[in-house]
């Protein structure tokens, strides 16, 4: 598989979001705003580009019994990263993501990768597949956010651009699932015109 389809892989035809159904816990609880969807999006993606190149560069050194363990730990390392930069440059944005970004640790699209793709491929390999499936997720995210802020509240970004309010339910929970169900129906008719 060349480096192209490996990117866009993720990015497209395997989105974590849209296609495999993957991580969507976060997916759900933070894509009330834009905002929130692209930095809980952009936060993954670096943990997994990051968690895929170490994953890609220990994978002889690992015993198979520990396996599982030592890419959790990798990956954890990678998320406290993320956790006090937030914390530190972006106060406002990590207040709003809370408890999603210590649970990245345990998103099921970070450590399936870590496992399926990093720990049998190339470092290069393995970094453009973390790149595309991060990004794949983070347009999902923004994509479910937009949705949501602009049906909910009529701003973008946080920018108001419609007076009034919105339709309050799509800022609340059962918003993400109609705007999720919605999307994913939408692409699926899009892929099956595409096919026909």
């Amino acid at each position: 598989m060349s480096q192209i389809q490996n990117f866009t892989k993720g990015f497209i035809k395997d989105n974590p979001v849209f296609v495999l159904l993957l991580g969507l816990c976060p997916t759900l609880a933070v894509t009330s705003s834009a905002i929130n969807g692209m930095g809980m999006g952009l936060a993954t993606t670096f943990v997994l580009v990051m968690s895929n190149l170490v994953v890609s560069l220990v994978k002889n050194v690992i015993p198979d019994k520990v396996r599982i363990p030592s890419f959790i730990v990798i990956i954890a390392s990678f998320v406290t990263i993320v956790e006090l930069t937030m914390q530190a440059y972006v106060p406002a944005l990590f207040e709003s993501l809370g408890i999603f970004i210590p649970l990245i640790v345990v998103n099921c699209v970070v450590l399936g990768r870590a496992e399926a793709f990093a720990s049998k491929n190339s470092l290069g390999s393995s970094i453009i597949d973390g790149l595309g499936m991060g990004l794949g997720f983070t347009f999902a995210l923004t994509l479910l956010g937009v949705v949501r802020e602009i049906l909910g509240s009529g701003a973008i970004f946080g920018m108001k651009f419609i007076d009034g309010d919105g339709i309050l339910v799509f800022i609340l929970s059962p918003g993400a699932f109609i705007t999720l169900g919605f999307l994913i129906a939408l692409i699926n008719r899009l892929k099956k015109a595409k096919a026909a």
